[in-house]
């Protein structure tokens, strides 16, 4: 194994590196931490590490110094907890000079099914003079158990297939500054392409049909690794039929009653505790998320429905059967995906009325933004309806302001509550 790993840091010191388009994701190093990006797969995380490689050979840093190993290599398989000692031990029998007197960058890319991982990346950074990054496609490792193992030495930061700005980067587009009229068409057309193809980087230049083939990859790749395998499930196949039902139902109610029941009448011997528990791990992968109703009542969030999202609107459209996702619903998504990179806390709210709103922001508890999404606003009881919500909850809450985002429609109105801006959502997207 010790000449395998050999190998592997050799290679990959000779190899060229595919750095893709910057990311506008920033990891700030911390001394003594290791820096952790988390999200799901095929999002970049892999490029991301090369650009970090990438600039620190820019600033000098010796090939050398860099140790790089991807543990979804299947020469890794093999490598468990008490042999991961073996990856130091290879690296120092190649650069004997470089112990404790240079620093080690070590770049491990999707560590997370490497058992006792935690342990291993501690004691690297108490023993040896290094700076760590990892990857991983479980959200576990954002967790407090991990923060314990690792006795506080990470920083966790996520990574998201590429937001529309990130798309427009990808595609030369300048997206900084005032709107020309120019500009402004540009980017408006480069939206209506981002709505069709979605932010995996490798999909974004794909025709539809292979666009499509990949996507479904993906998802039957996510499902069998990070569920099924990483799970040891015994019945895969009714975690498909509820991720099939779930992204099918893109931005609605769900109960896990409701949903167990769905497979009950498929034939799946599934109980309310394992659909909870699969719920729970597509969330873990960064597949799908959840959203509970805001109330100060932790039990009555938990008990109300929740609304269901993916991580991205392209990916539904090529994994659904096409019955039940609405182009309402996909707007919703791709408003939700927005707002998830930069809030972690993102409830929908139920005025005391009943009237729903979609999405409330909210820091340590406290509600900061409401925001509605709604494809059109030119029929009147729509619109009606869609103001008066988000009204009723601006007053609730006692914001001065709120968000309805639109396909292409855009105006300020002043209300009882405040004032409400209509955003088409490209311009929302940029913000």
């Amino acid at each position: 194994m010790r000449d395998t790993i050999r190998s592997l840091i050799l290679d990959f010191q000779e190899s060229r590196l595919e750095t893709g388009v910057p990311r506008r994701l920033r990891i700030e190093g911390v001394p003594g931490k290791a820096a952790v990006c988390i999200g799901v797969r095929r999002s970049g995380k892999s490029t991301f590490l090369f650009q970090i490689i990438q600039r620190l050979l820019d600033g000098g840093v010796s090939r050398q110094n860099i140790l790089y190993l991807n543990f979804f290599d299947d020469r890794l398989h093999n490598l468990r907890q008490d042999n991961l000692g073996l990856i130091s031990e290879a690296y120092f029998s190649l650069f004997p000079e470089k112990k404790n007197t240079e620093t080690v960058y070590c770049f491990f890319d999707e560590i997370q099914d490497v058992p006792g991982w935690e342990t291993f990346v501690d004691r690297l950074m108490r023993t040896e003079k290094c700076e760590v990054t990892l990857t991983g496609s479980s959200a576990r490792m954002l967790s407090k158990e991990i923060a314990t193992q690792m006795r506080g030495r990470s920083l966790s930061w996520e990574m998201f297939p590429y937001s529309f700005r990130e798309f427009l980067d990808a595609r030369g587009i300048e997206s900084e500054g005032a709107l020309s009229t120019r500009k402004r068409l540009f980017i408006q057309k480069a939206f209506e392409e981002y709505w069709k193809t979605g932010g995996f980087p490798e999909t974004i230049d794909l025709s539809g049909n292979l666009r499509i083939r990949i996507h479904q990859e993906y998802f039957h790749a996510l499902l069998f690794r990070d569920l099924v395998e990483r799970h040891d499930i015994s019945h895969p196949k009714a975690v498909t039929d509820l991720a099939h039902r779930l992204v099918d139902n893109t931005a609605s109610l769900y109960s896990v009653n409701s949903l167990t029941g769905y497979l009950k009448a498929l034939g799946h011997k599934a109980p309310k505790s394992a659909v909870s528990d699969y719920i729970d791990w597509f969330e873990d992968a960064y597949f799908l998320f959840t959203v509970r109703l805001f109330d100060p009542s932790l039990a009555r969030s938990n008990t109300n429905p929740k609304k269901i999202y993916c991580i991205d609107t392209a990916l539904v459209t090529s994994v659904s059967s096409g019955i039940l996702a609405n182009t309402g619903h996909l707007l919703e998504n791709l408003v939700f995906m927005s707002l998830r990179r930069q809030h972690p806390e993102i409830h929908y709210y139920k005025t005391r009325t009943g009237k729903e709103v979609d999405f409330i922001l909210s820091e340590r508890g406290r509600p900061r933004k409401l925001v509605q999404t709604c494809e059109s606003l030119s029929d009147q009881k729509t619109r009606k309806r869609e103001l008066d919500a988000l009204d009723e909850a601006m007053t609730e809450q006692g914001l001065p302001t709120g968000t309805i985002v639109t396909r292409n429609e855009e105006g300020r109105i002043d209300t009882a509550g405040g004032t409400i801006d209509i955003v088409p959502a490209w311009r929302f997207l940029l913000e």
